[in-house]
């Protein structure tokens, strides 16, 4: 009997690691992609290589996390690798590292240079950098450009141990004056170390001077037709993004990545509970809160991949509606979200939570409605749990330990949390007399 086929139809068109899984949910294979779903598709084509051959017929289940940059999807592989050995990890199961940058300030004189180690020596390191190549460009035109001029050279001195004069002599940088020779004495101690701190404070990120001069002088060099200097800085500008990248992966231990998998494996499975088209990576929840019609706010939290994206969040102040009307509240604040996300012309949720049942749920409809727009709806309703989708007659009952339902809930009792807390707010200014229009 041939195999069931394994299901990708969770996996996101975004950037993040994926995790091969076979019948006894031991991890066989890691991975990262840009495109999740495009580069996992590629192991079932039958066009496949040898070892995608072998591995995809054992491949059970597949789960993912999700990573903000390419960076951060390629350093959390290196670490996931390196914790698990995966059996079809042939790449990074030794100890090979990501090369660092280092600045060897615990010298009189640094120098920098990229390293596999970054050790306790009182120097300065910045990394790890994925892609080598683009560095290494950039030291190197940071070096012939001589915006940070530190040698070049091995040679061991200080201020108090100088070095021989005939070594000095024997140097090239030194006659050809590409270096500022402290081992000669063409530069003071103290100018030189601040050269050197100059280029830490660069490799922290503050350069924002330096990246205009490498724009200006690569649209220079192009009207020049200098076009190899014009690549040049075009090279090293791409370094200077991806060392901009932020990174939030610093060390991985087992335990860590079993919330990001629980994360993305509740939203796969509310792919499946609600029908949807592809999994609710980006889900908004809105919530009523008043107190016998006075106060009346709405509240609107935002989930990205399975956890509160707290950026997002909005509060509403409610003006349309007189008295106790939670259906026109709801109407009134989808809409006005919704609206603005239109006319700012930016993307849509996968997915609007409501808070209530078949009403509310009509009333947000009503609101889409409204602005021609087309957005996947759902409603909780509180007292049993109950998921209603529009079109559909009946709720859907999912079983309280599904993944699909706890998320909802830790939606739905967040946009309640937040919007109680507005509420509260306003009552208790209302009731000092500082909102008159709130009292």
């Amino acid at each position: 009997m041939a195999e069931e086929p394994v299901d990708r139809t969770h996996l996101p068109h975004g950037c993040g690691v994926y995790l091969m899984r076979d019948t006894a949910a031991s991890i066989i294979y890691i991975g990262k992609a840009k495109d999740l779903a495009k580069r996992v598709s590629q192991y079932f084509h039958p066009s496949k290589q040898f070892k995608s051959s072998v591995m995809a017929p054992l491949v059970r289940r597949i789960d993912y996390i999700a990573c903000a940059s390419e960076r951060e999807a390629l350093l959390l592989e290196r670490r996931l690798i390196g914790l698990h050995q995966p059996f079809f990890n042939s790449m990074w199961k030794d100890n090979k590292t990501y090369p660092w940058v280092k600045i060897t300030m615990g010298e009189d004189f640094p120098r920098i240079g990229l390293c596999r180690r970054k050790l306790k020596d009182g120097g300065a390191y910045f990394g790890p950098y994925p892609k080598v190549a683009p560095v290494k460009s950039l030291l190197g035109t940071l070096w012939r450009r001589r915006i940070f001029r530190l040698r070049p050279c091995r040679w061991d001195f200080s201020a108090g141990k100088p070095l021989d004069p005939r070594k000095v002599r024997s140097c090239l940088y030194y006659h050809t004056q590409e270096c500022p020779a402290p081992c000669a004495g063409k530069i003071s101690l103290g100018d030189y170390r601040r050269i050197a701190e100059d280029a830490v404070l660069f490799f922290r990120g503050d350069y924002p001077r330096l990246k205009e001069r490498f724009e200006a002088e690569m649209r220079k060099a192009s009207a020049e037709t200098r076009f190899e200097d014009a690549a040049s800085f075009r090279d090293s500008l791409q370094a200077l993004l991806q060392m901009d990248e932020r990174v939030r992966v610093q060390a991985v231990e087992a335990a860590d990545i079993e919330k990001p998998i629980a994360d993305s494996r509740a939203v796969s499975d509310l792919k499946l509970a609600l029908g949807l088209a592809k999994p609710p990576a980006h889900i908004e929840c809105f919530d009523i809160s008043h107190w016998q019609g006075r106060q009346t706010v709405a509240s609107m939290v935002c989930f990205m991949g399975g956890e509160p994206h707290h950026a997002h969040y909005r509060r509403f102040r409610l003006r349309e509606v007189r008295g106790v009307d939670d259906f026109k509240s709801m109407e009134e604040a989808v809409r006005r979200r919704y609206g603005r996300l239109q006319r700012a012309g930016e993307p849509l949720p996968d997915l609007v939570l409501v808070d209530g049942g078949k009403g509310q749920l009509s009333s947000a409809a009503a609101a889409v409605g409204s602005l021609d727009l087309k957005v996947p709806l759902a409603a909780l309703a509180k007292r049993t749990e109950e998921v209603f989708l529009p079109g559909r007659p009946g709720p859907i009952i999912l079983d309280r330990a599904r993944p699909a339902l706890r998320l909802l809930q830790r939606l739905r009792d967040e946009a309640h949390r937040f919007g109680l807390r507005y509420h509260t707010l306003l009552r208790g200014k209302a009731l000092f007399g500082e909102d008159k229009e709130a009292s």
